[in-house]
């Protein structure tokens, strides 16, 4: 739904990135200056901290409450469609 939209999206078995920690999973992200949709509230939230108290930058991260994929995906689509990818920068965002 994503890419049908125009959006740039992959997976992390497109990315080769299966079975990375979730710090590699956000620095990957980060990288490519992608933001990062996850269900890992927890972890994520600490990780953006993290960024935070180090004075890092990050592309983003959306944290999604277990849903069906495609709820998930019209609602990040939702966002993409409000917001910029520099308004995004470092913002952890609940979708």
């Amino acid at each position: 739904m994503l890419r049908r939209r125009g959006f740039v999206a992959i997976t992390a078995g497109d990315a080769g990135q299966l079975g990375r920690t979730d710090a590699e999973q956000l620095a990957y992200a980060t990288q490519r200056e992608m933001a990062m949709p996850t269900h890992n509230r927890d972890d994520f939230e600490q990780l953006a901290r993290q960024y935070i108290d180090a004075g890092r930058n990050h592309s983003g991260i959306l944290i999604a409450v277990r849903r069906r994929p495609h709820e998930i995906a019209r609602r990040v689509v939702a966002l993409l469609d409000q917001m910029t990818a520099d308004e995004m920068d470092n913002q952890l965002l609940y979708i």
